[in-house]
């Protein structure tokens, strides 16, 4: 899940508006951010990605360094972008669309595994919810967006070992839940 040595190449071509460098660097990164917002409870994941990957385009002539940093880079940005958002809706509040939760898009046709993976899903967003906010991003931007120590230590503006710390905290919290729900590891 990386662009590797062709990084530098995809970088400057996006920079003078070529097409297939955003298609690369959307294709590669949309997948993490996504899940990065969505298990963080974003309302809107899809929607607030939209925002995240404009602001890359706005803001890319600025951007200077390696891949990892460029990942770092674009996690910094969807985390400042949840943040935003929380705050927009605590002050102005929006009652859900019921719909919205009936039509999903990742339909595979067999209702009963459908089924199945939605229940696994939810009791994984329930746990992962139960830890405290720091160690959740730490653990999904580990997890999910598969950033290093140092690249989720950027994006949550801690220490490395503030990193570990709240890693490991959060892996015993999950596993004290599993413990509590009857699940073996």
């Amino acid at each position: 899940m990386s662009l590797g040595e062709s990084f530098q190449t995809t970088v400057d071509a996006a920079r003078s508006g070529a097409q297939w460098a955003w298609r690369a660097i959307y294709t590669d990164l949309a997948p993490q951010v996504i899940g990065y917002l969505r298990a963080n409870g974003c309302p809107d994941p899809d929607d607030l990605a939209g925002e995240v990957f404009l602001r890359l385009v706005q803001d890319i002539a600025r951007f200077d360094g390696d891949e990892a940093h460029f990942r770092s880079w674009v996690f910094v940005i969807a985390h400042h972008r949840m943040i935003d958002e929380r705050r927009r809706r605590t002050r102005r509040p929006e009652a859900p669309l019921i719909l919205e939760t009936l039509h999903s898009s990742d339909a595979i046709g067999d209702v009963e595994q459908e089924a199945l993976d939605h229940l696994a899903s939810v009791g994984v967003e329930a746990i992962i919810r139960r830890c405290v906010p720091d160690q959740r991003d730490v653990l999904l931007l580990r997890v999910i967006a598969g950033l290093s120590l140092a690249e989720t230590a950027d994006v949550v503006g801690k220490s490395i070992g503030a990193v570990k710390a709240l890693q490991r905290r959060g892996v015993a919290a999950i596993a004290r839940e599993f413990t509590r729900e009857g699940v073996t590891l």
